[in-house]
């Protein structure tokens, strides 16, 4: 059995475990996945996180990345970075450079198992503010900066491809180079507040092929994450593991502990338990009930009578969901066209999921957490699939949101 064969049925602990230690954020992203700005008052303590990390050691999870939010602007987040790693526990964690002072990073110079990732949106000021918010480039570059000057080896600069930011690829891997520092690309999904803005900032499908080109011609040192495994069915296939690893080898936690399938799926269908339950984090991880539909054999749906199925599998899970496509079938980047035409085949009856968990500093108080997860429940099939679209049988509105969850794409 090959190695990737072994990811599509789960393992015994994540390999990306992402832990979002606080909705609290000094900025107001456009495009927030997690909808953050304000911190949850039910957020996880401080002993309570070191026993979630207390657990992680137990089942030999290599890392965790770390977000928010703004994680540095939580009050114990250095106590908890070095507990971590005293605990043999790597940290990776995002941040948009407010709390990296250049003392702040001389000690992250001295400090074993800890990587950072600066989150940039735009090769130039004017682009990522627009997204970020005003002054937040300026911010992003003297965190550089001080890191370069700390002597903090390669450090990430994170970037949310979007369609005003495609056209600098070689900018930023310019400002990577310049910093010392390696350049990793992410997909914009429409999570969080990231929905609102979707249909403006989402590549076109004309920059979706340039941004596929410039991978393959040079993208031998740059990161993706696994974003962007929807793109190989244009024909070569992008380094990674190139399928969706939602409760099979990736997982969230958030800042009260509740643990979702994949970090771009903030939503009750999406939820696995809480990390607060008996048994911990362990318990949610192998035997909850999501985890176990997620790791079980798929059949990929109407996708799979496509010729392009094996490269791309179907796209994004929480690509599908948030712009209320079926979960088996194309996802709304689909480079053959099929999400296009999934798209402009919804009506006024489609439900496009919204996600209940926004701290927006507009948005109303957090609310009372609703119990636990929403069942998976089978997606329709079509009658039959056309060899030649995925999107036979759907009829005029593709949108049952019944979901199969086909492990495609996070």
């Amino acid at each position: 059995m090959k190695l990737v064969d072994h990811f599509q049925y789960g393992l015994n602990s994540p390999i990306c475990l992402t832990w979002e230690l606080t909705y609290a954020c000094n900025l107001a992203c456009v495009h927030c996945l997690s909808s953050s700005g304000r911190r949850d008052p039910r957020e996880l303590t401080t002993a309570e996180a070191k026993t979630v990390i207390d657990e992680l050691q137990r089942m030999q999870v290599f890392y965790i990345n770390i977000g928010g939010g703004e994680p540095t602007v939580r009050s114990d987040f250095w106590e908890l970075l070095d507990y971590s790693i005293d605990h043999n526990v790597g940290v990776k964690f995002s941040t948009n450079g407010i709390k990296l002072d250049k003392k702040r990073a001389a000690q992250l110079a001295a400090t074993d198992y800890v990587d950072i990732q600066i989150s940039l949106d735009g090769a130039t000021a004017d682009v990522n503010d627009h997204v970020r918010g005003p002054g937040s480039y300026d911010t992003a570059m003297r965190a550089l900066e001080n890191l370069a000057e700390a002597g903090f080896g390669q450090p990430k600069i994170s970037v949310v491809m979007t369609r005003q930011n495609v056209d600098q690829l070689d900018e930023f891997k310019a400002i990577a180079d310049k910093f010392g520092a390696q350049l990793r690309i992410t997909r914009l999904r429409p999570s969080g507040r990231g929905a609102d803005v979707w249909d403006e900032l989402h590549p076109t499908a004309a920059q979706q092929r340039q941004l596929y080109d410039w991978l393959v011609a040079r993208g031998d040192n740059v990161l993706t994450g696994d974003s962007f495994f929807h793109l190989s069915a244009y024909g070569e296939a992008l380094p990674g593991l190139n399928l969706c690893g939602a409760g099979r080898v990736v997982c969230l936690i958030d800042p009260v502990g509740d643990v979702y399938a994949c970090p771009f799926a903030i939503h009750e269908n999406f939820l696995a338990g809480n990390v607060r339950s008996p048994g911990g984090f362990q318990k949610v991880w192998e035997s909850s009930e999501l985890f176990t539909e997620l790791r079980q054999p798929q059949t990929g749906g109407a996708c799979r009578s496509c010729m392009h199925y094996d490269s791309c599998q179907g796209g994004c899970m929480a690509a599908k969901f948030f712009t209320g496509l079926p979960l088996d079938g194309p996802d709304p980047e689909c480079v053959r066209g099929f999400g296009e035409q999934a798209l402009a085949a919804r009506d006024g009856s489609t439900v496009i999921p919204r996600s209940d968990v926004d701290h927006s500093r507009s948005a109303p108080a957090p609310r009372k957490p609703k119990g636990g997860p929403v069942p998976l429940t089978l997606t329709t099939r079509p009658d039959r699939a056309c060899e030649t679209s995925p999107l036979a049988g759907f009829g005029a509105s593709p949108t049952d949101s019944g979901l199969r969850v086909p492990v495609a794409g996070s």
